[in-house]
This record gives structure tokens, C-alpha cells and sequence, in this order.
């Protein structure tokens, strides 16, 4: 026995030491690494639950980078947001019953944009306090689309016969029904994060209910990505090959920087142009592409992927234009269209907390607290109703894809995101870009969303990493929620009369909400999940509240990271006693439900990738 014991000792000292050795060695290693030009990184925050390796920032979240660096940074940022953002209304317009030449199209996409870089102002400012930009959401675009789809908002088979201001209110009363939609739903956001009930919700949304949902964003919208890309499939495919070249074969890729030096990298620093915007080099290039059969008239006047097609939007569109409230006229407010709005928001809110997590995580900033949560949620909510109230046709939520560009740059500073939405609203004032981006020729588009949306129901799916999907239980209910929603959502819109219940108000709701499919297959799931047995660890519970077990187990309410506190009044808020008992206040300590949990949350981070 004696022999054993000393023999296991000697184990564990040649173990310590060999575990001792590793560290030291990547503690030098680390050293090593932190040689860079001009600029002297930062050590990033450690956490485990990412990976046990230190990452490096140049600047953390409360710093600030030198005026140039931040304007260009932010300015890569728009790009980096923009390109999903203009998605939305070039989806939507064609629904409200626009005229493909109709200039107020390119000024429903500098509201959009308008209107994101004020709520990224408000939410990197007031809200989370975090580097994270806020812009159009596909969550809303089902449901808007469910709206759009109702008998009495269908299109005329010509606008030829109408005039200027028929042609106008034809499309500005759906675009009412939209806002109004919005609003009054953004307001249950708002609640929720204001009351602190958020994680209440969060308790019964599982993997199962999450991933459905978010996966049936991007196969609901499949009949638009077709329409686009079947305009020209030549031009339609060779789009999607570069995107994948650039996204995928590419991204490791770094090019040399003109006037700048490096002792390490020849003389030049480098930089993955093609991992960071893949989608716009290849816009950008396809574009041009366009532009030289076009000239050389090998495209003939019909074909869509003709440059000079949509060039009078250009030349009618006014140079600036400034957006303002109910520029479309007084929003109009239906029960069917709100409910059904619904669903959009409790999907886009359940994707920006997961979101929240990762922008703290490659910030340099602590797990972000229950108050700053709160905050964000709230911040969000108010986002959408300004989007409501100006009439972007969409909502607001925030952008996985700068999050990977963050990560990209090494610089987390909250400064350069406020530029960013600085820029957003400045640019949103100058029409004419608007119009440049509604003149993208149709199968580019079409390439395009062949990519992002197969890329969202991907990222949905993966959501289902910690359920075993070796359960017939599981395989069920995921299968029969997107199966069902696809059939029921497609049903109905061959068949928007079947339901008639007696009542107009009560066939309407019905009729949006079963045409919705991330509603069916998100309520189906949720419903499946929460009553047929099966235990935590099946149904994935233990991975999805990993978070919380944590990262949140020393610092749920307040973890002392002065990046969450406001950044005025904090001394009068520390010295009210009552302001702990806000959900919404940096010094918010007392929880108004019994267990609140947090959960890991995946999100549309791997969409940084394309």
C-alpha cells in the first residue's frame, strides 16, 4: 500500500508539473503574439466557455481609438450592416404594390438605415452599453410578408391606369398597416424588458422552440430568393460562387495595406478583406460584370440583369432628404396584424441575447448583467417603435454579422460602434445612395439571398448542438414543427378564405398568424417540447443553461463591470435605494421572479462568415 501511495504521488507531482510547463509555454507564447505595428493590444477578458486561449483587442470596450481609426472603423461597419439591412425593403416593396421605377423606394432604404443608426446610438449609449449595431431584422419580414398577403391588400394586375397620387396611397396604406403593426407589438418588447420579465419567458423557450422558429425564417422566404435569382440564373450563380469563394475558400486570406508597415509581414500589415465583406466585393463585381454586357448589348433590353433598368430611380431620387415621423401618414392598427407581428419579436428578442453575450465576450467586457439585459431588450423595443412611427416597413434588432467584424479587427470600443450610427444617419440623408442600392440588378439579389437565408435556417438548426438527436422524442418534434409549419403557412396562401369564423376581426388574426410559419412552428414546438416527456439532458436544457451556471453565477444582477453603468447620473442613482429595485437600473439587485435564467442562446454569428 505503501508502495502504491508513493507511486501515485510521484503521478500527480510529474502531472502539476507537466500542466506547469504548458502554461509557462503559453504564457510565452502570448508574449510573443502581442508584438504589433503602432498599436499596443490588449489582454481580452479569459473565458472559458469560449475557449481556454487568451484573445487579444487593441482597444476594449471603453476605449478610445484615435478620431481617424474610429471613423474608419464605424465606417466599416455600415458597410458591414448595410448590405442586410436594404434586404428588407427591396423584398418589401414589391408586396405594397411599388412600381419597380418608384424613387420612394430608395427613400424607404435610407429611412431604414436612418432610423438603425439612431437606435444603435440609443442602445451602444442608454441600452446594453455595448458595441453592437442595431438594423432591419428578418424575423419581421415573415410575418410583414403573412400581412401583405391578406385579400385586401392584393395587388392590382397593372398600375398603368393610376395616377401619381393613386399609385402612392396604393402602397403607403400598406405600408400603414406595417407600422402600425410594429408599434403596438415593439411595445410588449418594451415591457418585457422593462418589467424584468424577460427571463420568465426564457424558462420555457428551449433549444426545441428556438430552433424551428429561426430555421423557418429562412425557409419561409425561399419562393423570393427563386423569383430574384431565376431573373438570370447565369448572373444568379456565378453571385452564389463567389460569395462562397470569397466566404468560405477565401477568408483566411489576408491582403497587403498600402501605406502602412509591418516588421513581421513584409513590409505591409494585412488585413482579410474577403472573410469581412465578402457580400459586397462580390456585389461589386458582378455589378460590374452587368455593366459590360450591358454597354456591349449582349443582355437585350428585357433582361433583367441590365444595368440602365432601374437608372431613373437614380435620376429622380432627390439628393438629401431628411426622414421624419409618419412620413407615410397615420399608422393603421388591426389585431390580426399585431398578433401576428408578435411572433417576429419574440423571435429577434431571443436572438439579441445571445447576441448580448457574444459582443461582451469579444469586447473585453464581463458577462453583461441581468440590469443591462433589461436595458437592451427595452432599448430594442423602443428601436422598433421609432421604426414604426418613421415607417421603415421593419423593425430593429441587433447584427451578429459586426460582431464576427469586431472580432476580426481586435477593436471592441464602444466609441467606433457610436460613429458607426453616426455615419448611418448621415449617409441616410444623402437620397442618392439609397437609389445606388435599389439599382442593384435583380439576379445579383436573387444570388444573394440564395446565401443569407440558407445561411439564418442553417444557424437556426444549430441551435439543436446540445440536443440529443438520437431521441426519437426529439427527431419527432423537430421534424413534425418544420414540416407542419412549411405545409400549414403554404396552405393558407393558397387558401386565404378557408377560415370564416363569423367574425372579420377574428379571421384576420387567425388567417396572419397561420400564415406565419415561424408562429406555427415555433408554437408547435414550444408545445411539444414542454409536454412530452423527456428529460433535461435530452431535451438539451443543460447545454442551453449553461450560461447561466457559469458565467452568471457571481455576477447575476450587478458583476462591478463599470461598462453597464449609465454614463451620466450614476452617483444619484447609487445613492436612491429605490433604484435597486428597477429592473432597468445599473444598481438593480432584487429579482421580481423567483429564478430568472439566462440562457446560452446560438445566434446569426456564423452569417459574419458570408
Amino acid at each position: 500500500m505503501d508502495n502504491l501511495a508513493m507511486e501515485l504521488k510521484e503521478n500527480e507531482k510529474d502531472e502539476v508539473q507537466t500542466k506547469w510547463k504548458n502554461l509557462k509555454l503559453d504564457e510565452e507564447t502570448i508574449v510573443e503574439n502581442r508584438h504589433f505595428t503602432n498599436l499596443e493590444p490588449v489582454e481580452e477578458q479569459r473565458n472559458s466557455n469560449i475557449s481556454k486561449s487568451t484573445k487579444l483587442l487593441y482597444y476594449e470596450i471603453n476605449d478610445e481609438p484615435p478620431w481617424y481609426l474610429t471613423l474608419f472603423l464605424g465606417f466599416q461597419h455600415y458597410l458591414t450592416m448595410v448590405g442586410g439591412t436594404v434586404s428588407v425593403p427591396i423584398i418589401l416593396t414589391p408586396l405594397m404594390c411599388m412600381a419597380p421605377e418608384d424613387p420612394d423606394k430608395a427613400n424607404i432604404i435610407s429611412t431604414i438605415i436612418f432610423v438603425s443608426g439612431i437606435v444603435t446610438l440609443l442602445q451602444s449609449t442608454f441600452g446594453t452599453r455595448l458595441p453592437i449595431i442595431q438594423g432591419g431584422s428578418f424575423s419581421f419580414l415573415v410575418p410583414s410578408i403573412a400581412i401583405l398577403g391578406l385579400p385586401q391588400f392584393k395587388c392590382p394586375e397593372s398600375l398603368d391606369g393610376l395616377s401619381e397620387s393613386e399609385r402612392r396611397e396604393l402602397w403607403q396604406i400598406r405600408m400603414r398597416e406595417i407600422q402600425g403593426a410594429i408599434i403596438i407589438s415593439a411595445l410588449f418588447e418594451v415591457f418585457l424588458g422593462a418589467a424584468g420579465i424577460i427571463g420568465l419567458i426564457l424558462n420555457y423557450i428551449t433549444p426545441m422552440t428556438v430552433a424551428p422558429a429561426i430555421a423557418l425564417v429562412g425557409l419561409s422566404l425561399f419562393k423570393v430568393s427563386a423569383i430574384h435569382a431565376s431573373s438570370n440564373w447565369i448572373i444568379s450563380i456565378g453571385t452564389i460562387l463567389l460569395i462562397i469563394l470569397f466566404s468560405q475558400y477565401w477568408k483566411n486570406l489576408k491582403i497587403p495595406i498600402p501605406f502602412t508597415r509591418s516588421e513581421k509581414r513584409n513590409g505591409r500589415l494585412r488585413y482579410p478583406i474577403f472573410q469581412v465583406f465578402p457580400v459586397l466585393l462580390t456585389i461589386g463585381l458582378m455589378w460590374l460584370v452587368c455593366y459590360i454586357l450591358t454597354v456591349t448589348n449582349v443582355f437585350d433590353k428585357t433582361n433583367a440583369a441590365r444595368t440602365d433598368i432601374k437608372e431613373g430611380i437614380l435620376r429622380d431620387t432627390l439628393w438629401f432628404r431628411f426622414p421624419y415621423p409618419l412620413q407615410w401618414g397615420i399608422p393603421t392598427i388591426t389585431a390580426g396584424a399585431v398578433f401576428g407581428m408578435l411572433s417576429g419579436v419574440i423571435a429577434g428578442t431571443v436572438e439579441s441575447i445571445g447576441d448580448y453575450y457574444a459582443c461582451a465576450r469579444i469586447s473585453g467586457a464581463k458577462p453583461p448583467p441581468v440590469h443591462a439585459i433589461n436595458r437592451g431588450i427595452m432599448m430594442e423595443g423602443i428601436g422598433c417603435v421609432l421604426a414604426g412611427l418613421w415607417g421603415t416597413g421593419n423593425g430593429t434588432t441587433s447584427y451578429s454579422e459586426n460582431i464576427g467584424a469586431i472580432s476580426v479587427t481586435k477593436v471592441g470600443s464602444r466609441r467606433v460602434i457610436q460613429a458607426a450610427g453616426c455615419l448611418m444617419i448621415f449617409c441616410a440623408l444623402i437620397g442618392k445612395i439609397g437609389a445606388i442600392f435599389i439599382s442593384i440588378p435583380e439576379p445579383i439579389i436573387g444570388g444573394v439571398f440564395c446565401i443569407v437565408f440558407a445561411t439564418v435556417t442553417a444557424v437556426g438548426l444549430s441551435n439543436l448542438q446540445g440536443v440529443d438527436l438520437n431521441s426519437p422524442r426529439n427527431i419527432f418534434v423537430i421534424g413534425f414543427s418544420l414540416f407542419f409549419g412549411l405545409t400549414i403557412s403554404q396552405w393558407m396562401e393558397a387558401n386565404p378564405t378557408a377560415i370564416e369564423t363569423g367574425s372579420a376581426t377574428v379571421d384576420q388574426i387567425l388567417i396572419i398568424l397561420l400564415r406565419t410559419a415561424i408562429f406555427v412552428g415555433g408554437l408547435l414546438g414550444f408545445i411539444l417540447d414542454n409536454t412530452i416527456p423527456g428529460t433535461r439532458e435530452e431535451r438539451g436544457l443543460i447545454a442551453w443553461n449553461a450560461l447561466e451556471n457559469s458565467e452568471t453565477k457571481d455576477s447575476k444582477f450587478d458583476n462591478g463591470d463599470p461598462s453597464y453603468d449609465l454614463p451620466f447620473g450614476m452617483n444619484f442613482i447609487r445613492r436612491t435605494k429605490w433604484f435597486s429595485r428597477i429592473p432597468i437600473s445599473p444598481t438593480y439587485k432584487k429579482s421580481i421572479l423567483p429564478k430568472l435564467k439566462l440562457p446560452t442562446i446560438l445566434t446569426r454569428k456564423s452569417i459574419s462568415n458570408i
